[in-house]
């Protein structure tokens, strides 16, 4: 009598794929990322989602920090590169609103990387935005510390317009808007009685490009009555 044919379970794991590559893991991340938010995300949660050990998976990743970091390289090596006008102001502007873009598609990014000192996380080739905008400022005449300082000013203003609209969107998706106030006595807060509820509909408003520009005016003009003639 021939033997019975082999079982399944005999030619390997059943179910998902084997772990073949770092961008496997990439994408599991990212789906788990995007579903729970990055705070959750553990190296062991990562190797539930992707059906191994955890010591398997630290053959790949070190931390999560390790994780992070080629998470956020992965994604900005995505972005398509615009083309870089040669009038320094343009560059800035052009180079933020890069910025802005690539943190409004995963705004979990601005969370990870709203700390100074970032760029030095960042591989070389992720680091054409902040190089265009030092750059700009730079070519526009600004000291180092000057274009440091364009730099770090227009990164909390974009970061900041990015969280505030993120977890705005995530509080309204929950049903948990924040509510706008109609009984506010004109004695005290005359102008901001005058709007009242209207508030809602004013800040919805994108106005990012408007003061981006206001912004990068501001600051190069202050850098140039600053600097010896």
């Amino acid at each position: 009598m021939p033997p019975p044919p082999a079982s399944p379970a005999s030619h390997g794991r059943t179910g998902r794929p084997p772990l073949t590559s770092r961008a496997q893991i990439l994408v599991a991340a990212r789906e788990l990322i995007d579903r729970d938010g990055w705070e959750k995300l553990t190296i062991r949660r990562l190797a539930a989602e992707l059906g191994i050990g955890a010591t398997t998976l630290y053959h790949h990743i070190q931390s999560k920090d390790d994780l992070l970091l080629l998470l956020l390289n992965h994604h900005v090596a995505q972005i398509e590169r615009p083309q870089l006008p040669g009038d320094p102001r343009e560059r800035i502007v052009v180079g933020t609103t890069a910025l802005h873009n690539a943190l409004a598609a995963w705004p979990w990014a601005a969370e990870v990387l709203s700390a100074d000192g970032f760029v030095g996380l960042l591989d070389e080739s992720a680091m054409w935005m902040v190089e265009a905008i030092v750059a700009g400022a730079d070519d526009h005449g600004c000291t180092p510390e000057q274009s440091v300082d364009v730099f770090r000013s227009l990164w909390y203003y974009t970061v900041g317009e990015v969280l505030v609209r993120a977890h705005s969107a995530r509080r309204e998706a929950a049903g948990q808007p924040f509510a706008y106030r109609d009984d506010l006595d004109p004695s005290q807060v005359p102008h901001l009685a005058a709007i009242g509820v209207r508030w809602a509909a004013l800040a919805a408003r994108d106005i990012y490009p408007q003061g981006l520009l206001a912004f990068v005016d501001g600051l190069l003009a202050r850098a140039a009555s600053a600097t010896p003639s």
